[in-house]
Protein backbone atom coordinates (compact mmCIF):
# COMPACT_ATOMS: atom_id res chain seq x y z
CA UNK A 1 0.00 0.00 0.00
CA UNK A 2 1.36 3.40 -0.99
CA UNK A 3 2.05 5.58 2.06
CA UNK A 4 2.77 8.90 0.33
CA UNK A 5 0.39 9.20 -2.61
CA UNK A 6 0.49 12.30 -4.81
CA UNK A 7 -2.02 15.08 -4.36
CA UNK A 8 -4.83 14.92 -6.88
CA UNK A 9 -5.26 17.87 -9.26
CA UNK A 10 -7.31 16.51 -12.16
CA UNK A 11 -10.16 13.96 -12.02
CA UNK A 12 -12.24 12.02 -14.52
CA UNK A 13 -15.71 11.73 -12.98
CA UNK A 14 -17.48 8.76 -14.60
CA UNK A 15 -20.89 7.14 -14.27
CA UNK A 16 -22.92 4.30 -15.77
CA UNK A 17 -24.69 5.39 -18.99
CA UNK A 18 -28.07 4.08 -17.78
CA UNK A 19 -27.89 5.38 -14.21
CA UNK A 20 -29.79 8.68 -14.14
CA UNK A 21 -29.28 9.22 -10.42
CA UNK A 22 -25.51 8.84 -10.89
CA UNK A 23 -25.54 11.57 -13.53
CA UNK A 24 -27.35 13.90 -11.11
CA UNK A 25 -24.94 13.02 -8.29
CA UNK A 26 -22.02 13.64 -10.65
CA UNK A 27 -23.14 17.23 -11.07
CA UNK A 28 -23.15 17.77 -7.30
CA UNK A 29 -19.76 16.13 -6.83
CA UNK A 30 -18.31 18.18 -9.66
CA UNK A 31 -19.23 21.39 -7.85
CA UNK A 32 -17.35 20.26 -4.73
CA UNK A 33 -14.29 19.18 -6.72
CA UNK A 34 -14.13 22.43 -8.65
CA UNK A 35 -14.43 24.40 -5.41
CA UNK A 36 -11.25 22.56 -4.38
CA UNK A 37 -9.62 23.89 -7.59
CA UNK A 38 -9.51 20.48 -9.28
CA UNK A 39 -9.84 20.12 -13.04
CA UNK A 40 -12.85 17.87 -13.64
CA UNK A 41 -14.07 16.02 -16.72
CA UNK A 42 -17.45 14.27 -16.46
CA UNK A 43 -18.37 11.41 -18.78
CA UNK A 44 -20.22 8.12 -19.16
CA UNK A 45 -18.07 5.02 -18.81
CA UNK A 46 -18.65 4.18 -22.50
CA UNK A 47 -17.43 7.57 -23.74
CA UNK A 48 -14.78 7.38 -26.47
CA UNK A 49 -13.60 10.83 -25.46
CA UNK A 50 -13.04 9.55 -21.91
CA UNK A 51 -10.87 6.66 -23.13
CA UNK A 52 -8.86 8.98 -25.36
CA UNK A 53 -8.22 11.56 -22.64
CA UNK A 54 -7.30 8.91 -20.08
CA UNK A 55 -4.78 7.45 -22.53
CA UNK A 56 -3.37 10.94 -23.07
CA UNK A 57 -2.55 11.17 -19.35
CA UNK A 58 -4.85 14.10 -18.59
CA UNK A 59 -6.09 12.80 -15.21
CA UNK A 60 -4.55 11.95 -11.85
CA UNK A 61 -7.50 9.80 -10.74
CA UNK A 62 -10.83 8.35 -11.81
CA UNK A 63 -13.91 8.76 -9.60
CA UNK A 64 -16.56 6.15 -10.43
CA UNK A 65 -20.21 6.67 -9.46
CA UNK A 66 -22.52 3.66 -9.36
CA UNK A 67 -22.14 0.06 -8.26
CA UNK A 68 -19.44 -2.57 -8.61
CA UNK A 69 -20.11 -2.91 -12.34
CA UNK A 70 -19.30 0.76 -12.85
CA UNK A 71 -16.16 0.36 -10.75
CA UNK A 72 -15.05 -2.56 -12.91
CA UNK A 73 -15.64 -0.57 -16.10
CA UNK A 74 -13.62 2.31 -14.71
CA UNK A 75 -10.90 -0.07 -13.59
CA UNK A 76 -10.58 -1.61 -17.05
CA UNK A 77 -9.99 1.85 -18.48
CA UNK A 78 -7.65 3.13 -15.78
CA UNK A 79 -5.60 0.14 -14.57
CA UNK A 80 -3.47 -0.40 -17.70
CA UNK A 81 -2.59 3.30 -17.54
CA UNK A 82 -1.62 3.24 -13.85
CA UNK A 83 -4.39 5.67 -12.88
CA UNK A 84 -5.92 5.12 -9.41
CA UNK A 85 -9.68 4.68 -9.05
CA UNK A 86 -12.09 5.66 -6.27
CA UNK A 87 -15.73 4.53 -6.10
CA UNK A 88 -18.84 6.21 -4.70
CA UNK A 89 -21.59 3.64 -4.16
CA UNK A 90 -24.92 4.54 -5.77
CA UNK A 91 -25.86 0.95 -6.58
CA UNK A 92 -27.28 -1.97 -4.60
CA UNK A 93 -24.09 -3.72 -3.55
CA UNK A 94 -20.91 -1.71 -3.98
CA UNK A 95 -18.37 -4.01 -2.33
CA UNK A 96 -15.61 -2.32 -4.34
CA UNK A 97 -16.76 1.18 -3.47
CA UNK A 98 -15.10 3.24 -0.74
CA UNK A 99 -17.65 6.03 -0.29
CA UNK A 100 -21.44 6.39 -0.12
CA UNK A 101 -23.99 9.09 -0.85
CA UNK A 102 -23.77 10.21 2.78
CA UNK A 103 -20.02 10.60 3.25
CA UNK A 104 -18.46 11.80 -0.02
CA UNK A 105 -18.88 15.48 0.87
CA UNK A 106 -16.71 15.21 3.96
CA UNK A 107 -14.23 12.69 2.55
CA UNK A 108 -13.42 13.79 -1.01
CA UNK A 109 -11.46 16.92 0.05
CA UNK A 110 -8.82 14.55 1.47
CA UNK A 111 -7.84 13.74 -2.11
CA UNK A 112 -6.32 17.19 -2.39
CA UNK A 113 -4.31 17.01 0.83
CA UNK A 114 -2.83 13.56 0.20
CA UNK A 115 -4.78 12.02 3.11
CA UNK A 116 -5.44 8.72 1.41
CA UNK A 117 -3.64 5.52 0.49
CA UNK A 118 -3.41 3.39 -2.63
CA UNK A 119 -3.84 -0.37 -2.60
CA UNK A 120 -2.07 -2.02 -5.52
CA UNK A 121 -4.36 -4.96 -6.23
CA UNK A 122 -3.39 -7.92 -8.37
CA UNK A 123 -4.97 -8.38 -11.80
CA UNK A 124 -4.99 -11.34 -14.18
CA UNK A 125 -4.47 -11.69 -17.90
CA UNK A 126 -6.75 -14.16 -19.66
CA UNK A 127 -5.98 -15.32 -23.22
CA UNK A 128 -8.26 -17.24 -25.58
CA UNK A 129 -6.43 -19.82 -27.73
CA UNK A 130 -7.63 -22.08 -30.54
CA UNK A 131 -5.33 -24.43 -32.45
CA UNK A 132 -2.22 -22.61 -31.17
CA UNK A 133 -3.62 -19.27 -32.34
CA UNK A 134 -4.41 -16.52 -29.84
CA UNK A 135 -7.87 -15.07 -30.53
CA UNK A 136 -8.07 -12.56 -27.67
CA UNK A 137 -6.39 -11.18 -24.56
CA UNK A 138 -8.22 -9.63 -21.62
CA UNK A 139 -7.31 -7.82 -18.39
CA UNK A 140 -9.13 -9.17 -15.35
CA UNK A 141 -9.94 -7.38 -12.09
CA UNK A 142 -12.37 -9.91 -10.56
CA UNK A 143 -12.51 -13.16 -12.49
CA UNK A 144 -12.35 -15.07 -15.75
CA UNK A 145 -15.03 -17.76 -16.04
CA UNK A 146 -15.21 -20.71 -18.44
CA UNK A 147 -18.70 -22.18 -18.34
CA UNK A 148 -21.57 -23.78 -20.25
CA UNK A 149 -23.55 -21.64 -22.66
CA UNK A 150 -27.31 -21.61 -23.12
CA UNK A 151 -27.66 -25.40 -23.08
CA UNK A 152 -28.46 -26.50 -19.52
CA UNK A 153 -25.95 -29.31 -19.35
CA UNK A 154 -22.53 -29.37 -17.70
CA UNK A 155 -19.35 -29.34 -19.73
CA UNK A 156 -16.05 -31.12 -19.22
CA UNK A 157 -13.21 -28.87 -18.17
CA UNK A 158 -9.57 -29.76 -17.76
CA UNK A 159 -7.25 -27.51 -15.77
CA UNK A 160 -3.45 -27.53 -15.94
CA UNK A 161 -1.03 -25.53 -13.78
CA UNK A 162 2.47 -24.78 -15.08
CA UNK A 163 2.04 -27.52 -17.65
CA UNK A 164 0.95 -30.19 -15.16
CA UNK A 165 -2.56 -31.60 -14.81
CA UNK A 166 -4.47 -30.15 -11.85
CA UNK A 167 -7.96 -31.64 -12.23
CA UNK A 168 -10.70 -32.61 -14.65
CA UNK A 169 -14.24 -31.46 -13.94
CA UNK A 170 -17.75 -32.17 -15.10
CA UNK A 171 -19.32 -28.90 -14.05
CA UNK A 172 -21.24 -25.80 -15.05
CA UNK A 173 -17.97 -23.89 -15.10
CA UNK A 174 -14.61 -23.01 -13.61
CA UNK A 175 -13.64 -19.64 -12.14
CA UNK A 176 -10.14 -18.16 -12.05
CA UNK A 177 -10.29 -15.19 -9.66
CA UNK A 178 -8.07 -12.56 -8.11
CA UNK A 179 -8.18 -11.90 -4.35
CA UNK A 180 -10.43 -8.93 -5.19
CA UNK A 181 -12.72 -11.31 -7.10
CA UNK A 182 -12.79 -13.83 -4.25
CA UNK A 183 -15.76 -11.91 -2.79
CA UNK A 184 -17.69 -11.96 -6.09
CA UNK A 185 -18.83 -14.99 -8.11
CA UNK A 186 -16.19 -17.21 -6.47
CA UNK A 187 -17.70 -16.55 -3.04
CA UNK A 188 -21.20 -17.29 -4.34
CA UNK A 189 -20.14 -20.83 -5.31
CA UNK A 190 -18.40 -21.57 -2.02
CA UNK A 191 -14.86 -20.30 -2.59
CA UNK A 192 -12.67 -18.86 0.20
CA UNK A 193 -12.36 -15.16 0.93
CA UNK A 194 -8.89 -13.76 0.25
CA UNK A 195 -7.76 -10.37 1.59
CA UNK A 196 -7.32 -7.99 -1.38
CA UNK A 197 -3.63 -7.30 -0.70
CA UNK A 198 -2.67 -10.92 -1.40
CA UNK A 199 -1.20 -12.04 -4.73
CA UNK A 200 -2.82 -15.37 -5.53
CA UNK A 201 -4.89 -17.00 -8.25
CA UNK A 202 -8.05 -18.68 -6.97
CA UNK A 203 -9.53 -21.63 -8.89
CA UNK A 204 -13.13 -22.58 -8.01
CA UNK A 205 -15.48 -25.01 -9.81
CA UNK A 206 -19.13 -24.12 -10.39
CA UNK A 207 -21.62 -26.90 -9.60
CA UNK A 208 -19.20 -29.81 -10.10
CA UNK A 209 -20.86 -33.19 -10.65
CA UNK A 210 -18.96 -36.13 -9.15
CA UNK A 211 -15.79 -34.07 -9.60
CA UNK A 212 -13.32 -32.32 -7.32
CA UNK A 213 -15.31 -29.62 -5.55
CA UNK A 214 -12.56 -27.91 -3.52
CA UNK A 215 -11.15 -24.51 -4.40
CA UNK A 216 -7.42 -24.26 -5.10
CA UNK A 217 -5.28 -21.24 -4.19
CA UNK A 218 -2.23 -20.80 -6.44
CA UNK A 219 0.76 -18.44 -6.22
CA UNK A 220 0.83 -15.36 -8.42
CA UNK A 221 3.55 -16.87 -10.58
CA UNK A 222 1.42 -19.82 -11.67
CA UNK A 223 0.18 -20.25 -15.23
CA UNK A 224 -3.24 -21.90 -15.59
CA UNK A 225 -4.68 -23.50 -18.73
CA UNK A 226 -8.43 -24.20 -18.78
CA UNK A 227 -9.66 -26.39 -21.64
CA UNK A 228 -13.37 -26.58 -22.43
CA UNK A 229 -14.43 -29.98 -23.81
CA UNK A 230 -18.04 -30.03 -24.97
CA UNK A 231 -20.31 -30.95 -27.87
CA UNK A 232 -22.58 -28.02 -26.97
CA UNK A 233 -21.71 -24.32 -26.61
CA UNK A 234 -19.33 -23.15 -23.92
CA UNK A 235 -18.33 -19.56 -23.22
CA UNK A 236 -15.74 -17.44 -21.47
CA UNK A 237 -16.60 -14.24 -19.62
CA UNK A 238 -14.25 -11.71 -18.02
CA UNK A 239 -15.52 -9.59 -15.12
CA UNK A 240 -19.11 -10.24 -16.16
CA UNK A 241 -18.68 -8.81 -19.67
CA UNK A 242 -20.42 -10.22 -22.72
CA UNK A 243 -19.50 -13.90 -23.19
CA UNK A 244 -17.02 -15.10 -25.81
CA UNK A 245 -18.00 -18.37 -27.51
CA UNK A 246 -15.59 -21.27 -27.07
CA UNK A 247 -15.33 -24.18 -29.47
CA UNK A 248 -14.51 -27.70 -28.35
CA UNK A 249 -10.99 -27.88 -26.88
CA UNK A 250 -10.43 -24.11 -26.93
CA UNK A 251 -8.01 -23.09 -24.18
CA UNK A 252 -8.17 -20.14 -21.79
CA UNK A 253 -4.77 -19.31 -20.33
CA UNK A 254 -4.68 -17.30 -17.12
CA UNK A 255 -1.69 -15.72 -15.38
CA UNK A 256 -0.85 -12.66 -13.31
CA UNK A 257 -1.13 -9.45 -15.29
CA UNK A 258 1.71 -7.00 -15.68
CA UNK A 259 -0.80 -4.34 -14.62
CA UNK A 260 -2.28 -3.70 -11.21
CA UNK A 261 -5.53 -2.08 -10.08
CA UNK A 262 -4.70 1.04 -8.06
CA UNK A 263 -7.48 1.36 -5.52
CA UNK A 264 -7.87 4.59 -3.51
CA UNK A 265 -8.73 4.02 0.16
CA UNK A 266 -9.30 6.41 3.04
CA UNK A 267 -10.02 3.93 5.80
CA UNK A 268 -7.69 1.92 8.03
CA UNK A 269 -6.65 -1.62 6.95
CA UNK A 270 -9.55 -3.18 8.85
CA UNK A 271 -12.11 -1.65 6.49
CA UNK A 272 -12.14 -4.81 4.33
CA UNK A 273 -13.28 -7.01 7.22
CA UNK A 274 -15.88 -4.50 8.42
CA UNK A 275 -17.37 -4.29 4.93
CA UNK A 276 -17.28 -8.05 4.65
CA UNK A 277 -19.13 -8.50 7.93
CA UNK A 278 -21.80 -6.00 6.91
CA UNK A 279 -22.41 -7.69 3.58
CA UNK A 280 -22.43 -11.18 5.07
CA UNK A 281 -25.07 -10.09 7.56
CA UNK A 282 -27.22 -8.23 5.04
CA UNK A 283 -27.18 -8.59 1.28
CA UNK A 284 -28.39 -5.26 -0.15
CA UNK A 285 -28.87 -6.68 -3.64
CA UNK A 286 -31.98 -8.59 -2.48
CA UNK A 287 -33.47 -5.69 -0.57
CA UNK A 288 -32.61 -6.96 2.91
CA UNK A 289 -33.37 -4.56 5.73
CA UNK A 290 -31.98 -4.10 9.21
Amino acid sequence: MSKNPPKIKSIALVYHPRNNSAQVEAGQIRVLLEQAKAAVFTARTDSEDLARRLAAGEFDAVLALGGDGTMLRAGHLAAPLGIPVLGVNLGSFGFLMQLTRTDWKETLPRLFTGEYKIENRMMLQAEHWRDKKQLGSYQVINDAVVCRGTTVRPIRIHARVDGYSLASYVADGLIAATPTGSTAYALAVGGPILPPELRNILIVPVAPHLSMDQAVVLPAGASVEITAISDHPAVMSVDGHAPVTLKNEDVVRVKASEFGFKFIVFQDPGYFYRNLRNYMEQNPSIGAKE
